[in-house]
């Protein structure tokens, strides 16, 4: 039986002292069958997402706490599952499933970290709409 992969859509802002304003869009939600493989995006507005954006991928299942699968677009925690990858992919971050299980249904979300122009760090948080 097939179940559906929740994903969150979120409007991210800039930190204080940016005159910016970026959006990060992702799928609002994906189906997949236990055994499958599915990749989730993440796009930002500001343009193609490149090796100097740093996108952290998190997993939260109800009533629980959100959790970093991936962090600096690819790099996997001790406790991410072999199955998760991160990578860029046509311009967008992309996290992987492959071999995808039942326990791994859930919310889905990014979080987008760039060096700005004047060589200072933003921080994208995520706001749920």
């Amino acid at each position: 039986m097939a179940w559906t992969l929740l994903l969150l859509q979120f409007l991210l802002t800039c930190c204080p002292g940016s005159n910016s304003q970026a959006v990060v869009t992702q799928e609002p939600s994906l189906t997949v069958s236990p055994g499958g493989t599915v990749t989730l995006t993440c796009a930002s507005s500001t343009g193609a997402v490149t090796s100097g954006h740093y996108f952290h991928w998190f997993q939260q299942k109800p009533g629980q706490a959100a959790r970093t699968l991936i962090y600096n677009t690819n790099y996997k925690h001790s406790w991410t599952p072999a199955r998760f990858s991160g990578s860029l992919l046509g311009g967008k971050a992309a996290l992987t499933l492959s071999g995808v299980q039942p326990e791994d249904e859930a919310e889905y979300y990014c979080w987008l970290h760039y060096s700005g122009a004047q060589h200072s760090d933003r921080l994208i948080r995520g706001t749920k709409t």
